[in-house]
């Protein structure tokens, strides 16, 4: 019996996933269990599972396609069962409209001069008429305006296959994009600047310089390679704009002394092996001293969403880890809960999936503060963005040598570097300093923080 395998929903938030690969073709065998293709969230590759065994009958999807999560993406069965039923774009299609007869045009055309101008008949159900199910829900999902498209279906009535031909037609626009183009600040590039993919705000032009783009160099004048932004890297960019562009930033600069934090990451790398805690890093010592940090400044520990913000008592507490494949955010939960060995081992385990590829994109989820550490690649200070809707983030630098009276001399001693950037709509520069000067505090008094 044909089976459809159907595109799973991979995590809470995943609405749709982008097909990497197909490790079967069509007439291939395949056992349930086995994988069937290659998937990317936005986050994490993944392999699909085939939920049956058999012949592969049909693939629907080509790789590269965005695909819904819940769609039919394969058949499997015998060969020579019918895989129609199975298509999702055909799947529950309305019929084509026949030709009315005269009777029934006649009558079409009374009811519609019975009808009040502008006002959709009621005939049906459903409280637009006007638009099938299919269609408006394709139209919703496509963030489609559906005014302005001619009907073809019986009476003037807009089926899915209208609403395809739209997005055919145009080009679309990612939400933030189509918000400052209805402002009157921006208009949209000419068709050939994102041809083949949504426009994003980055390809906007501002009124007062459109519409003329750069000239390129005439070929051979210079070697470049074009690279289109798709997966991990597109969503990086667009909520990286949007934070900036929805939030009001401001980075407060300040250091740790780092005596503490060296001398007891000295005695991890001599300690015993069964306890466990010689791959203890420098960054996990800092996440240990935010977590027990951040309850104390529950103003930091929030979320802020339009006109109300939401204070967490649990810190939840994200990390910022640099892949090949960009950025990547995985969720420490419960961090004030956990021991030093209990956190560096949840670190080392996200940040290793997050390399790989197999995160689990729930764990990318839910933060409330996030911590990005740029003192590996021998960085003095730095503004980290925030990680919208979250109101702080905490970028953490360099140790480098600071001068510091001590009585009547001066002395050289290692500093942290710190850098805090909040969301000053809603957390004042107060809040955030006396945070980052406890935290200071907290690191420069490491091992009696670890004693409590």
């Amino acid at each position: 019996m044909a089976t459809a395998v159907v595109m799973p929903k991979l995590g809470n938030t995943v609405e749709s996933c982008l097909l990497v690969a197909w490790k079967k073709a069509v007439g291939d065998a395949i056992t349930e269990g086995e994988p069937l293709c290659e998937v990317e969230t936005d986050k994490a590759t993944l392999d699909v599972e085939s939920t049956a065994s058999g012949t592969v009958l049909a693939l629907f999807f080509q790789e590269g396609d965005d695909i819904p999560v819940l769609t039919n993406i394969a058949v499997v069965g015998a060969p020579g069962e019918d895989v129609e039923t199975f298509r999702p774009d055909q799947s529950g299609l309305e019929p084509a409209p026949a030709e009315p007869s005269t009777a029934a045009a006649e009558l079409d055309s009374a009811a519609q001069r019975a009808q009040p101008q502008g006002e959709p008949s009621q005939a049906g159900t459903g409280a637009d008429t006007r638009i099938s199910p299919r269609a408006r829900h394709l139209a919703e999902r496509k963030s489609l305006d559906v005014a302005a498209i001619p009907g073809t279906g019986p009476g003037g009535r807009i089926i899915e296959r209208d609403i395809q031909a739209a997005l055919k037609s145009q080009r679309g626009m990612t939400p933030l994009a189509k918000r400052m183009v209805e402002a009157g600040d921006y208009l949209a590039p000419p068709s050939e600047t994102s041809a083949g993919r949504r426009v994003t705000a980055h390809d906007l032009l501002p009124v007062a310089s459109s519409p003329a783009p750069a000239a390129m160099p005439e070929a051979g004048e210079d070697e470049a390679e074009r690279i289109t932004l798709r997966g991990p890297r597109k969503i990086i960019a667009e909520r990286m704009l949007a934070s900036l562009q929805t939030t009001a930033q401001l980075t407060l600069n300040s250091s740790a002394d780092a005596r503490a934090l060296l001398a007891y990451r000295l005695r991890l790398k001599n300690s015993p092996e069964e306890l466990g805690l010689r791959q203890v890093t420098i960054n996990d010592l800092v996440l240990f001293a935010v977590s027990r940090t951040l309850p104390h400044y529950p103003e930091l520990n929030a979320l802020f969403h339009g006109d109300a913000v939401t204070r967490f008592k649990n810190v939840h507490l994200a990390m910022a880890v640099d892949t090949p494949r960009g950025l990547i955010v995985p969720v420490i939960r419960n961090a004030h809960r956990l021991s030093l060995r209990d956190l560096a081992a949840q670190s080392r385990s996200l940040a290793a999936a997050c390399l790989d590829g197999t995160v689990n994109p729930d764990s990318l989820q839910g933060g409330t503060f996030t911590v990005t550490n740029l003192g590996s690649l021998g960085i003095e200070s730095f503004t980290p963005v925030l990680n919208a809707p979250q109101v702080g983030i905490l970028g953490v630098s360099n140790i480098n040598l600071k001068p510091v009276q001590v009585g009547a001399d001066v002395e050289f001693i290692p500093h942290l570097g710190l850098s805090l950037t909040i969301n000053h709509q809603v957390v004042d520069g107060a809040p955030g300093a006396r945070f980052l000067g406890a935290l200071a505090q907290n690191i420069g008094n490491l091992e009696l923080l670890l004693a409590m």
